[in-house]
């Protein structure tokens, strides 16, 4: 399984296409054949839904929508265990799992090469059977994906990110890179801009992509803005609670990576991740910082009382 961005013409099968994509390379691998049938499905898909509009509205995110048209973003591909019974967590193969950590450390190691605002796009291939696979266990894969990441890494964690994910300031991290998540997935039938039909999608943003445009600089305010606005019409609905800041001491990032389908809130306490850094990196942090979470592993964000 190579780590490196993609290029050829062999037909890709199986784990081979656990691998950085930009953005020519997959088109052109969907023109020759050579990507596997669902990963053109996903990819596809993915495009026609940044790059069109729906209720005479953009996708929300400007950012992505450019990145999307002008090639700026990279993108990989994860097949599922060759199991068909297997739906959430139990669908996800370790050994995949393996090459999608040294893809995300490749990337994070590349993406300035790209751009200054390279976001990863993940793909994962749709169950055999979607009607097997409910909101809860896509739930499940896209936190048992992270964990597995966060497990599987070896690097520091950064001394000004919290380790708790009830203290606001807690972001995931890999490789000692901050990062926003968000996932898409086919039961946001009310959320259109988080919905995808064909499987689950998962998008990792370092911190650094933000630079310039976080939500305490005029340049940040007027972004989101206009894309609250967006989300309003795309849409059909006003935004979600949720969706905030990681500089607001209200709000928490991790209950944005996989949104509530609807109305409804996550417990502050309610992380499904359970952090355990093998360090903390040597930067000078405040201890509170890094209070020893809870266990979160058992639960889900629906666990407890939703505020």
């Amino acid at each position: 399984m190579s780590t490196g961005v993609a290029s050829g013409r062999d037909e890709l099968v199986g784990g081979d296409v656990v691998r950085l994509f930009e953005q020519p390379r997959v088109e052109r691998r969907i023109e020759n054949g050579t990507l596997p049938a669902w990963a053109r499905r996903q990819y596809e898909a993915f495009d026609e839904k940044l790059l069109g509009e729906r209720n005479d509205t953009e996708f929300p995110c400007h950012f992505g929508v450019d990145a999307q048209r002008n090639g700026g973003a990279l993108y990989t591909f994860v097949p599922l265990a060759d199991d068909a019974d297997a739906v959430g967590a139990t669908a996800l193969d370790a050994t995949v799992l393996d090459a999608l950590a040294d893809v995300v450390e490749a990337y994070l190691a590349t993406r300035e090469m790209h751009g200054p605002r390279t976001s990863l796009v993940t793909f994962f291939e749709p169950p055999a059977d979607p009607d097997a696979w409910t909101e809860a266990d896509y739930r499940e894969a896209f936190w048992a994906v992270l964990q597995y990441l966060h497990d599987a890494d070896t690097a520091p964690w950064p001394a000004d990110i919290a380790t708790d994910p009830a203290h606001p300031q807690f972001e995931f991290c890999y490789a000692s890179e901050p990062m926003f998540v968000t996932g898409a997935a086919p039961f946001y039938d009310e959320r259109a801009s988080r919905y995808n039909g064909v499987g689950l999608e998962v998008t990792f943003q370092p911190r650094s992509v933000f630079a310039g445009i976080t939500g305490d600089t005029d340049a940040g305010q007027r972004a989101r803005e206009q894309i609250h606005d967006r989300i309003d019409g795309y849409d059909g609905t006003h935004p979600h609670a949720h969706i905030g800041d990681w500089e607001d001491d209200d709000s928490h990032e991790w209950k944005q990576y996989l949104l509530p389908a609807g109305d409804e809130t996550y417990a502050d306490d309610a992380c499904p991740l359970d952090v355990h850094p093998v360090a903390i990196s040597d930067d000078d942090a405040t201890p509170d910082d890094h209070a020893t979470p809870d266990d979160h592993a058992t639960k889900s964000p629906t666990d407890g009382e939703r505020t």
